[in-house]
């Protein structure tokens, strides 16, 4: 039998699943919003970061994994939030959340100055272990995926991704949708060979997103 490329990430071990709960149980807290490089903290800390175009659930996944609802909030405008997000869990991780891309309508220098942000950080983030990319199930893979994919790829950082609100999809459209994203990330190199599914309203996939997140290292 054949193995499937970016197969399903497995549910995790006891072992796994309680270092997960572990990193997340205490108190996460927002840190600071950032607009340029300059403020970015210390990279004296384990650091993951979620992007994905605007809408596609980041805000709440983020929630779920930390069992905060307010604590990441998406703006109703999307593009409208121009900053690096930090947030700190226990004492050894940073949860950065990177602005939603793919807005039509916000000027065009605030576009390219939030790109240019962007590259600056995935290039010179020394403790930086992985990119989280938030797919929305019920659409796929989507060309302005295409761009912040390819930019990973350039700056050589792994990259995972994580398909987002899959109660919304019907289960014969779920292999379809799986069968585009496989497809996509078949040409970037810095993709992670493995995708994770969730929902956030259901909490289906977050102890598994957790484990990874507490794994790394």
């Amino acid at each position: 039998m054949s193995v499937l490329p970016f197969p399903l990430a497995e549910e995790p071990d006891d072992i796994a699943r309680e270092r997960g709960r572990k990193l997340f149980s205490g108190n996460t807290e927002f840190l600071k919003g950032v607009v340029a490089m300059a403020g970015l903290p210390p990279d004296d800390r384990i650091e993951v970061c979620f992007a994905g175009r605007s809408n596609v659930g980041k805000s709440s996944l983020i929630n779920a994994l930390t069992g905060r609802k307010g604590l990441a909030r998406a703006s109703n405008t999307p593009g409208r939030t121009q900053e690096i997000n930090y947030f700190t869990t226990a004492d050894s991780h940073y949860l950065v959340d990177l602005p939603g891309y793919g807005y039509a309508n916000a000027p065009l220098p605030v576009v390219e100055k939030w790109q240019k942000l962007l590259k600056q950080y995935l290039s010179g983030r020394q403790s930086l272990r992985r990119a989280f990319v938030l797919v929305d199930m019920r659409h796929g893979v989507k060309a302005v995926d295409e761009e912040i994919l390819t930019l990973l790829d350039r700056s050589a950082v792994t990259f995972q991704v994580v398909l987002t609100k899959e109660d919304k999809v019907k289960a014969a459209d779920k292999d379809r949708v799986l069968d585009q994203v496989r497809g996509a990330l078949s040409k970037h190199p810095a993709a992670f060979p493995e995708l994770v599914v969730t929902s956030s309203e259901k909490g289906n996939g977050i102890s598994s997103l957790r484990a990874i997140i507490a794994s790394l290292v």
